[in-house]
């Protein structure tokens, strides 16, 4: 067994988990801004070169376990208590459950930026609304969305991979979200209620006119995944409905302006 040391800042911190999950680690832990990998054999760690790697060989033991035991339940805004796929823990009273599945793509949900958009959606999203999450990865904000009762949700990604891994997250938590593979150009024109979207900054940036025409009028864009201190610059244009911050990030509620 083959430990590897990462030094991730927080904003670089999902998508290193998910590109070590695909070199195929058999398990993460994480401490401050420390990621442990674990692997069955050597690895190429050059690309994790910017994150100082460092590896080690181990004595046997129960790396898997030691990985599943430091993700442990808990409570998102006032609505969502997720629990990792590996624990049986019911939700408390008043809450739902949502199963996080930390793997092949981003947002397992202990981030901010996830933690921002499932605040946002239950808050803002209202049973009759047809739902579009954008960058959908594992599809943790489009299961949200179900289990807050949105009529219809679908989900896209640009990555294949992507649309796999969340296809088989939506079979596992027994929901049905039709989720393809594609960009915003294949979503018809007004005809999404409200738009979920964690991406980052400069992809938000790039998306502003499509999100704008998939949305209808009155419609909401729930946008996280970029730094607090980004928000002012991507409200530009559209009627800030809420402004939301998390631990340095921001979330923002937006309906376009017609």
């Amino acid at each position: 067994m083959i430990s590897v040391w990462l030094t991730v800042p927080d904003e670089y911190r999902d998508r290193v988990i998910a590109e070590l999950w695909e070199a195929g680690t058999t398990g993460i832990t994480e401490e401050g801004d420390v990621l442990r990998a674990f692997f069955e054999s050597e690895i190429d760690l050059g690309q994790f070169a910017q994150f100082q790697p460092r590896a080690s060989l181990e004595d046997e033991h129960d790396w898997v376990k030691e990985s599943q035991d430091q993700w442990e339940p808990f409570a998102v805004g006032e609505r969502f208590f997720l629990v990792p796929e590996w624990r049986d823990d019911p939700a408390p009273a008043g809450r739902i459950r949502l199963t996080m599945h930390p793997g092949l793509a981003c947002g397992s949900g202990t981030h901010p930026a996830t933690r921002l958009g499932l605040m946002g959606l239950e808050k803002h999203l209202s049973p009759a609304d047809r739902v579009l999450d954008v960058g959908t990865g594992s599809g943790i904000l489009a299961v949200a969305a179900r289990l807050l009762g949105a009529e219809c949700v679908f989900g896209c990604d640009i990555e294949h991979d992507a649309t796999e891994v969340a296809r088989g997250n939506f079979i596992k938590d027994r929901v049905v979200v039709p989720v393809f593979t594609g960009s915003l150009r294949s979503v018809r024109a007004s005809s999404i209620d409200v738009v979920v979207a964690n991406l980052n900054r400069v992809t938000l940036e790039y998306l502003r006119e499509d999100l704008r025409r998939v949305l209808r009028i009155g419609g909401l864009l729930i946008a996280s995944g970029f730094r607090e201190d980004e928000m002012d610059g991507l409200a530009c244009d559209w009627q800030i409905v809420e402004k939301m911050e998390l631990d340095d990030w921001g979330g923002l509620i937006l309906s376009a302006l017609r």
